[in-house]
Parts: structure tokens; C-alpha cells; sequence
């Protein structure tokens, strides 16, 4: 029997879908960079990025739809979940990085900040030089910015984001524990939290005091905040997805791997807002004038 199989380990069917998705991926690279340049490319460039698009959330969907399948076969053997989790401890220890870098920027332009004026009426660049020809006095936030009361909406969002950290590990100890009801409520609640988390923060966007150019300071707050709060909405979206298999019967207290890694992807997320609230929002903004409500 020379067919045989003398392993733990699952060898997978042939698949189009990660071609698929790097064509999309590189279709949609550039679309982005083409309506970048919409006085050269015209309108094209927004149809190209929305095909990658489409093409890479449909890779998404069946790609993950096989894995889904693979593990209702039996597939999903105790070695093929043990690297499944080291799969996603990798990925989500490369998400960490990535924020490392936003962290960096923001301490390099706060305990070395360049020397200049910022307008808060139209949000920009004033002046290198004070008033006698010298260079001015350099500031961190510079002068002129009027920033975001850390105790005020963003305080309230830690609270949501703490809040949501114990519903879904309520929601974990249920299904371990065989408690499909629980497991329902606290994914709703967190699932609920999480778009609660998102709305305040686009209220605080289009609320803010200052705008996204003229400064560095307000360039690394919107970028560091702005793709923590894209990370909320793909959790979010992660859970809702478990939110369906769980209604469909999908997790079992032996097997939910999926359910687990959408709990270790949202506690990534809750501990990354930590790091932005104490950072970013309390230190970043510490002496400088708050914005009026």
C-alpha cells in the first residue's frame, strides 16, 4: 500500500485561490497607485483597485471556506491544530512589528521634534524661524496644536475595549465548558462593543481639532490610531463570522480553532489600545492645550 498515510499531518487538495489571490493582491497594488495619479490614469484607477479587491475579499471567503471544510472531514488532526496555532501566533507577532514601527515614529518625532510653527486655522505649516531670524523653540505637540482630552472619548473607548476583552473570554470559557448559549451572548456583546468602539472613534475623527497634514504629530496620530481602528472592524468582522458558525454549529469544546483565533486576535487589538491611550493620547498630548468640546 504504497498510498498509505503513516503521518499526522494533512497534505492539501491542489487550490487556485492563492493564485487568485496574488493576482488580486497585485491588480489591486495597482489600482491604489494608479488613483494616485488620477490627473494621468483618469477614473481607471479606482475600477482596477475595486477588481483586486473584490478579488482578494473572494479568496478570502473560499480559501478559508476550503480550511472550514477540511476541518468538518476530520482533517484537522491535534498536529495539523497545533501548527495552525503557530501559524497564527506568527501572524499576529508580524502585526506587532508593524505597530512597533508607528510606536517608533511616534517617539522619534515627539523626543526629537523639528522646529516649527503649526496654523491651527488651516492646518498648516507656518514658519521654520521665530520672530528674530533663529529657529524656534522646538515643542512636542508643536505650537499651535490643540489636542484630543485623553480622559474624555478616548478614556471611554479603553473602558469599551477592556469590556470587550472579558466578553469574549466569557464567550471562550463558555464553549469550552459546552455552554453554546453563553458563547452566543458574549460574542454578541463583544461583537456589539467592538462597533460601539468604532463609532465613537469615527465621532472623534470628524471631531478632531486638527487635520491629517501640516504636522507630523497629526500625520502619526491618525496613521497609528487609524490602522488600530481598521484592525477593530477586521476583528469585528472575525467575530461575526464565528458568531454565524457558532448558529451553525461549527465549535466544539475540542475543536474551535477558528473561535481561538479570533479571541487572540481581538486580546492583540484591546493590548495595542492600551499602548495607544497611554502613549499616544496621555503622553503624547501632555501640556498641550485641549481642544473645546
Amino acid at each position: 500500500m504504497s498510498g498509505a498515510k503513516h503521518h499526522d499531518y494533512h497534505l492539501v487538495n491542489p487550490s487556485v485561490w492563492p493564485l487568485i489571490g496574488s493576482v488580486s493582491a497585485l491588480v489591486m497594488f495597482f489600482g491604489l497607485v494608479m488613483s494616485m495619479h488620477a490627473d494621468y490614469f483618469g477614473g481607471v484607477g479606482k475600477w482596477v483597485l475595486g477588481l483586486g479587491f473584490v478579488g482578494v475579499i473572494a479568496t478570502f471567503f473560499s480559501w478559508w471556506s476550503d480550511v472550514i471544510n477540511e476541518a468538518h472531514a476530520g482533517d484537522h488532526t491535534p498536529v495539523v491544530q497545533l501548527h495552525l496555532r503557530y501559524g497564527m501566533i506568527l501572524f499576529i507577532a508580524s502585526e506587532v512589528m508593524f505597530f512597533v514601527g508607528w510606536f517608533w515614529a511616534w517617539f522619534d518625532f515627539s523626543l526629537f521634534p523639528v522646529p516649527i510653527e503649526y496654523s491651527a486655522a488651516d492646518g498648516a505649516v507656518t514658519s521654520l524661524f521665530g520672530q528674530d531670524g533663529a529657529l524656534a523653540i522646538t515643542q512636542w505637540p508643536p505650537k499651535g496644536i490643540h489636542v484630543i482630552d485623553a480622559f474624555s472619548l478616548p478614556l471611554l473607548n479603553t473602558l469599551i475595549l477592556l469590556c470587550s476583552g472579558t466578553t469574549i473570554t466569557w464567550a471562550h470559557h463558555a464553549l469550552i465548558h459546552g455552554d453554546r448559549d453563553g458563547l452566543k451572548k458574549g460574542l454578541w456583546a463583544t461583537i456589539i462593543l467592538g462597533l460601539v468602539f468604532s463609532s465613537i472613534q469615527a465621532y472623534e475623527y470628524a471631531h478632531a481639532p486638527f487635520g491629517f497634514g501640516g504636522s507630523n504629530y497629526s500625520s502619526a496620530f491618525y496613521m497609528a490610531t487609524g490602522f488600530h481602528g481598521f484592525h477593530v472592524l477586521v476583528g469585528t468582522i472575525f467575530l461575526i463570522v464565528c458568531l454565524v458558525r457558532t448558529y451553525k454549529g461549527h465549535f466544539t469544546p475540542k475543536q474551535h480553532f477558528g473561535f481561538e483565533a479570533a479571541a487572540w486576535y481581538w486580546h492583540f487589538v484591546d493590548v495595542v489600545w492600551l499602548f495607544l491611550f497611554i502613549i499616544v493620547y496621555v503622553w503624547g498630548g501632555w501640556g498641550a492645550p485641549v481642544a473645546a468640546h
